[in-house]
């Protein structure tokens, strides 16, 4: 298999990962779990934007361009 497509595999497990840490943090009633799954979770986006920068770095992902202030502002209008 190439490279290229093992890093965005683990990149797209790990950002699932971290979608289902985030649920699981947001039910969780005992402090000390919720602390130990945000701990777990931090770790988690740490090592994806790594990942993300030698998959970018390679070549292997390219991200959205970046929004201007008008689309931004756009946007936040839509959620006010």
């Amino acid at each position: 298999m190439l490279e290229k497509f093992m890093v965005n595999d683990v990149l797209s497990q790990v950002n699932s990962s971290i979608g289902n840490y985030a649920n699981v943090i947001t039910q969780a009633a005992c402090p000390e779990f919720r602390k130990t799954i945000q701990d777990i979770r931090n770790s988690c986006e740490a090592f994806q934007y790594d990942l993300f920068k030698v998959a970018q770095n390679k070549g292997y992902y390219q991200p959205a361009e970046i929004a201007t202030p008008h689309e931004v502002m756009a946007v936040k209008n839509m959620f006010a």
